[in-house]
């Protein structure tokens, strides 16, 4: 069985169209059910603000990657989806679930968020009966390896978050925060980051607001100086904030054109953190407007390419001993079922044996007994040398060469 991963990510795929592959949860369970239907052994989405990746292992893979391509495209009912769709498979999938967890495939190098969202896709797909023995293996030794690397090359000592670039553009562009008003709208971990970094900058008065008003009282009771709303009035002080930081999981725009006052005289400022977007992407054309979406903080400065060549060189001796591994357990699984077949042979070779003897003499049940055990030690012993052998065979090409030969001798 080999693994693959197919999907859309910010690499490759303007925020335009990632915003229409988005999975929500009842889209993640309703496309897990829909794939493995297909006949698709194992599946696990991972669906962030910058990515939705689709993670599958089959007997069958390159006939399962054309059926997800296929997918993305009829599931969401836009062509225009596949010219921007990307495959990996065997090597390069596992490769790239390594690098995605340890935030070495992110738009800011070593975050730590990517993380905890790969350890939910692999528990919601275990919830759902999508994952088994190989995407489990696969997603959990990714996750340990992340923690690794972060710790040996110590790429998250100053961590940073989406959440956090899209502040600290704020304050280069605005400087002085202390007089300014800030809305922040919806309080999940991307709304909670951004707030927490923009009150580290001293802001004036901040307003919060989250669908579920408990949410923010529970917030507002945790953090000082701030101001709860509710979610369905928030539209009513747009004209008298500074900021607006939206970051919900709304399946669409929730700030329109309309809502936004076209002769405003003082500058307004928005950073939409949601995937799908939270804010008409036309307001970008509005006088004193200045809107700013996850594609746009991007860093492309020579710095963040330095650091990122560094990272990745350091990491990547880690991430090769680590698919050598990977591929080697999976090489062993292979080797399982072999020996599986092995024990059955010899099973049915000590029945037929036994049974033959008991036909042919006249024994008591204490001799019969004597003579099982000799019959079975026998096979053990047959057997024994040949699990250990296998068993310790460190070189994926060689198991893989006796698997094959096994299988060929005996016919399994």
């Amino acid at each position: 069985m080999e693994v693959a991963v197919i999907g859309l990510n910010h690499n490759l795929s303007p925020i335009k169209i990632r915003e229409k592959v988005s999975f929500t949860e009842a889209k993640k369970i309703e496309a897990t059910t829909i794939l493995t239907d297909k006949e698709i052994e194992e599946v696990i989405i991972l669906s962030t603000c910058n990515r939705s990746e689709i993670y599958i292992a089959s007997d069958n893979i390159e006939k399962a990657v054309s059926v997800v391509e296929n997918f993305f495209v009829s599931y969401f009912k836009d062509k225009s989806i596949e010219n921007y769709v990307f495959s990996k498979i065997k090597d390069e999938a596992v490769c790239h679930i390594f690098e995605v967890c340890a935030g070495l495939d992110s738009i800011v190098i070593g975050e730590d968020q990517i993380l905890g969202q790969v350890k939910d896709a692999l528990i919601t797909s275990i919830e759902l009966k999508g994952s088994s023995k190989i995407l489990n293996k696969l997603f959990r030794e990714a996750i340990t390896l992340a923690k690794k690397i972060k710790t040996e090359t110590k790429v998250s000592d100053n961590p940073l978050s989406i959440s956090y670039i899209g502040v600290k553009k704020l304050r280069d562009k605005i400087q002085d925060l202390s007089d300014k008003k800030v809305l922040v709208i919806g309080i999940g971990k991307m709304g909670i980051l951004a707030l927490t970094h923009i009150r580290e900058y001293g802001t004036g008065q901040i307003f919060i607001c989250n669908r579920k008003l408990s949410k923010s009282i529970e917030i507002s009771e945790k953090i000082k100086d701030i101001q709860v709303i509710k979610f369905e009035n928030f539209k009513d002080i747009i004209r008298d904030v500074d900021i607006i930081i939206s970051a919900t999981s709304s399946p669409h725009v929730i700030i329109k054109e309309e809502n936004i006052d076209k002769n405003r005289t003082k500058p307004l400022y928005i950073l939409d953190l949601a995937m799908p977007r939270d804010v008409d992407e036309n307001l970008k054309n509005v006088n004193n407007v200045f809107l700013f979406d996850v594609d746009s903080l991007k860093i492309e400065s020579e710095e963040n390419k330095m650091i990122r060549e560094t990272i990745l060189k350091e990491s990547m001796a880690y991430i090769d001993e680590s698919i050598r591994e990977f591929n080697l357990w999976k090489s062993t699984i292979k080797a399982d079922k072999v020996l599986e077949s092995m024990y059955k042979k010899c099973n049915h070779i000590k029945s037929d044996t036994l049974s033959y003897i008991y036909r042919k003499t006249d024994l008591s049940c204490r001799d019969k007994k004597i003579i099982e055990k000799m019959v079975e030690s026998s096979l053990k012993r047959l057997m024994r040398e040949m699990v250990l052998n296998l068993k310790d065979t460190k070189e994926e090409k060689k198991l893989n060469e006796y698997v094959k030969v096994l299988n060929e001798l005996f016919e399994f």
